[in-house]
């Protein structure tokens, strides 16, 4: 078995290690099932009862925007599981096995690819009960579905970078919210981002989080003609320009992980 093939067996064996860690951990589960499912009742039933969009409701054009938050949040597994690792002193355990030391990273954040379809498959079920529809062709909406999950991974390798560096669960945790938080709502996922004051408008205009809800909201249908187009240029090639941010974030993001990692294993 060449490298290139041991480092793909090892890394599917970690995949299914934390699929399975995942699936006999109530708390992790609930995060996956029942946090989505919350999400979407929520923000429907409560906003969606405050604010009136033209030419179209509110739960259509919010859903988009649950999906991406809840994958950004998603994300945070994976450092949070990598910092566990770390205190438990499984990479030491692994480094004594004859693996590929990109296998921990790599089997990591594709179980959270796992997790996250089942989130975006739970949301969008639901988002059908209380009204969501796709308004575009099965290709476009596979293509949205697509674009969310590919993100969904990149944004993994994101937190990972940011676990290894960090090396503990609760420091993790604190950075993680005060990260996440400002990523999610300071973009258009709840709002039209050009109704935000000030420095805020182009903050959340360039936010990468805009530029995906935008996307998945062009792919989905999700728009309305009555309400006037983004005029900021990331916004006007959303699509595009997502699957960009995905790639750019994998470049940078995959050797600083990995590196980040080597050197913890070599402590």
């Amino acid at each position: 078995m060449n490298t290139l093939q041991m480092a793909v067996a090892d890394g599917v064996t970690i995949a299914k290690r934390n699929a399975l860690k995942i699936r006999r951990a109530p708390d992790l589960l609930g995060g996956v099932i029942m946090l989505p499912i919350v999400f979407v009742l929520l923000f429907t039933y409560i906003f969606g009862s405050m604010i009136d969009l033209p030419g179209m409701s509110y739960g259509e054009y919010l859903l988009p925007g649950i999906f991406v938050m809840t994958i950004v949040m998603s994300a945070q597994i994976t450092g949070y599981t990598l910092t566990q690792d770390l205190q438990k002193g499984i990479f030491d355990r692994f480094r004594t096995l004859p693996m590929s030391p990109s296998a921990v990273l790599t089997g990591q954040t594709v179980s959270d690819v796992i997790m996250n379809v089942t989130s975006v498959t739970t949301m969008a079920l639901v988002g059908l009960i209380v009204g969501w529809r796709v308004h575009t062709s099965p290709l476009e909406a596979a293509l949205g579905f697509v674009m969310l999950l590919l993100f969904s991974y990149a944004f993994s390798w994101v937190t990972a970078t940011v676990a290894l560096a960090l090396r503990t669960p609760e420091t993790f945790n604190n950075v993680a919210t005060i990260v996440s938080f400002p990523l999610t709502f300071l973009s258009n996922a709840f709002v039209d981002s050009a109704r935000l004051p000030g420095a805020l408008r182009p903050i959340a205009e360039w936010n990468p989080v805009s530029t995906l809800v935008q996307a998945a909201r062009e792919l989905f249908g999700n728009i309305s003609p009555a309400i006037p187009a983004p005029t900021a240029w990331p916004l006007r090639h959303a699509v595009p320009v997502s699957f960009a941010w995905s790639i750019v974030i994998l470049i940078v993001f995959v050797p600083l992980a990995t590196r980040l990692y080597k050197r913890a294993v070599s402590r």
